[in-house]
């Protein structure tokens, strides 16, 4: 009998046929091909990401670096005294600051332009060569030296913004006058003083230090740019604090129940929230319902922190969740409390992680618009905001609103803008990294 069964199971194993893995030369250049092609397609992949990069960083770079220059005229401003104090009374800073300063350019202008004179028409064109607001700045000179008045100075005064155009290269000349903003005998008056020297490139600081303007030469970034360390304050304010707690709770604390798998779902699903619905809610709660100021980064911070805390949640419970549990073991076998366990040694070992979660979502609500555009932050904002209640915008809204300005200097100040912005990000990115080296743990 065991003969029998010995002998059929000798050839029940001799007729199954036994298949060794191929380790011939042509199964291994088969393998090594086809990891060169996948290594291949991974280099091309990113050398693409790279390339669409660079493409759209030098478009913004070439349409916005002329923002950060700006040209002046130099005119030589007789302070007459027949202008500024025509009745010959007692100057005072009152009369000085209601005085004619826009007459001295006029006259300026047509002292250098004679054949202008008496031709309404060329007036206008002329009077069109300085910015608005110029006459503010010989108001500033008189203002802080009465002594001017009777004398003449060289000034420079900011070109308008079409004559700025036309010294930056923007304004095609071979185009026929009907289809220019610029007409041929201004061309002509430009390169007159051109030639002559009197127009200069110099930097434009007030770009960085004046809020927004309807005229592009005037428009800057400074009460944006406070509008969004405003806003982003309040959100940081409030998000982290709420997401790191809530992300200790829910990973160290919370029992294994149907109620916190509804609240762990609920947290995946808001990170993934078309971010105008946030907004919509910040409508109807803060504003309409509690009755906080509008169009104030108080309440823009608190519907980007509603934004922002599912993702710092997110990214929290995953630095906790990498924490080896050897760490949490050794602290309780020492008498650590829960407690102490997560305050003393899961939670700062888990912080780079979490500051990494936190300057993204950071940065993801600095370039939002939608939702801010919902509560107001769109508005026409001149004055540098003060406090968190005071009216204000934000960099992304305001490149949002100088892309719907049909002037052409308003495209370069766009452009200019997101690189504001983007350089935010950059040193946004730069404070993630050394604090994540700071709070790092090395094994």
């Amino acid at each position: 009998m065991n003969n029998t069964l010995s002998t059929s199971l000798n050839k029940s194993a001799s007729s199954q046929t036994i298949r060794l893995p191929d380790f011939s030369g042509s199964h291994l250049a088969k393998r090594y091909a086809s990891e060169r092609r996948f290594r291949i397609l991974g280099i091309a992949s990113v050398g693409v990401a790279g390339i669409i990069l660079l493409i759209l960083l030098s478009s913004i770079v070439s349409k916005g670096y002329s923002a950060f220059w700006l040209h002046k005229v130099e005119l030589n401003i007789t302070f007459s005294a027949e202008v500024l104090n025509p009745d010959g009374s007692t100057l005072e800073e009152v009369k000085l600051k209601q005085a004619n300063y826009l007459a001295l350019i006029h006259n300026a202008l047509k002292e250098k332009f004679p054949a202008a004179v008496g031709n309404r028409r060329k007036i206008r064109m002329l009077y069109g060569m300085i910015a608005p607001k110029a006459d503010l700045v010989l108001r500033d000179m008189v203002l802080s030296n009465p002594s001017l008045i009777g004398t003449t100075k060289k000034v420079l005064l900011k070109l308008s913004d079409d004559w700025d155009s036309l010294s930056k290269g923007f304004i095609n000349r071979d185009l026929p006058e009907s289809d220019r903003r610029i007409k041929d005998l201004e061309i002509n008056w430009h390169d007159q003083l051109q030639s002559e020297g009197h127009i200069h490139s110099v930097f434009n600081a007030d770009f960085f230090t004046t809020g927004d303007s309807r005229n592009p030469e005037e428009a800057g970034i400074y009460s944006s740019l406070i509008g969004s360390i405003l806003t982003l304050t309040v959100t940081l304010l409030i998000s982290f604090p709420l997401g790191v707690m809530s992300a200790i709770y829910l990973e160290e604390f919370a029992p294994n129940n149907r109620f916190i798998d509804f609240i762990e779902i609920n947290i995946n699903n808001l990170a993934a929230v078309p971010s105008v619905v946030f907004g919509v809610l910040g409508l109807a709660v803060f504003l309409n319902f509690f009755g906080l100021p509008r169009s104030a980064p108080l309440v823009g911070g608190l519907v980007l922190a509603l934004m922002t805390l599912p993702t710092i949640i997110i990214a929290a419970r995953s630095a906790l969740k990498a924490v080896s549990p050897s760490i949490r073991e050794a602290a309780l076998s020492l008498g650590a409390s829960p407690l102490q366990v997560v305050t003393h040694h899961v939670l700062p070992m888990a912080m780079p992680g979490i500051l990494s979660g936190t300057i993204i979502g950071m940065a993801q609500a600095l370039g939002e618009t939608a939702p801010l555009l919902m509560i107001g932050m769109v508005a026409f904002i001149v004055d540098i905001p003060r406090t968190f209640t005071d009216p204000a915008t934000v960099m992304s809204v305001q490149v949002y609103i100088w892309s719907d300005s049909p002037e052409r200097a308003f495209v370069e100040r766009t452009s200019a803008g997101i690189m504001v912005l983007l350089g935010f990000l950059v040193l946004m990115n730069a404070a993630a990294i050394l604090l994540r080296k700071r709070f790092e743990f090395r094994w």
